[in-house]
């Protein structure tokens, strides 16, 4: 079972024996539980639920806590729940999973929530370049200009690139690698950046594009 629940820490850097400094963001990944394993017998389709970060029980639901009790599970009340799909699951329910699954060298994916950054311009939101300050256009440089034809079509066409809300979208940092693995502090370290700000919620699993 390769997958895990985390919440990103922050960034820093690895310095190596030869001097190279290695930008790295730590996240604390882990514990994670197993509260429900998914057989395409039973189910349709293969996957494991992780649990994960526990919580007062007093902050869930009936129904959380009913699921993370059912069948005699002896499971903390946790926060976070989410399916990870594997073809032959070897874990079972009430297993826990921790940093270590990762080794340094492999290649994950990390998905999050990207930070959000409110009503941005064309320029910012999707790389626009600004326009020539030139004919008394010296103030509208960053302005979005034509946007349409007032003949064919006469409108506005369905996913038009122009100025809106920008951030808070689902982000998958692809095939980077584990630096470090610190199975005392529940730390895993990764080349590079990852979405989201420092406490955000990411999941890892193995890269699907690792050559």
């Amino acid at each position: 079972m390769k997958g895990l629940i985390g919440k990103k820490v922050g960034m820093t850097q690895l310095i190596s024996d030869t001097g190279l400094v290695t930008p790295v963001t730590l996240i604390e990944a882990g514990p994670c539980f197993v509260t429900q394993v998914r057989t395409a017998e039973k189910n349709g389709y293969s996957a494991v639920q992780l649990g994960f970060e526990e919580v007062n029980p007093k902050k869930l639901s009936n129904g959380e806590r009913g699921h993370l009790k059912r069948a005699g599970l002896n499971l903390p009340p946790l926060r976070h729940l989410h399916e990870f799909r594997i073809e032959s699951p070897d874990v079972k329910e009430g297993d826990k999973v921790l940093v270590d699954v990762f080794a340094i060298g492999e290649r994950v994916d990390v998905i999050g929530i990207s930070k959000g950054k409110g009503f941005q311009g064309g320029i910012r939101r999707h790389n626009f370049r600004r326009q020539n300050k030139t004919h008394g256009a010296s103030d509208r440089t960053r302005a979005p200009g034509a946007s349409s034809s007032n003949t064919t079509p006469g409108r506005l066409r369905k996913g038009k690139r122009m100025a809106g809300h920008m951030g808070v979208e689902r982000i998958t940092s692809q095939n980077i690698k584990v630096a470090l693995v610190d199975a005392e502090r529940n730390l895993l370290g990764v080349c590079g950046s990852v979405p989201g700000g420092t406490g955000a919620l990411v999941y890892i699993k193995p890269a699907r594009k690792a050559g």
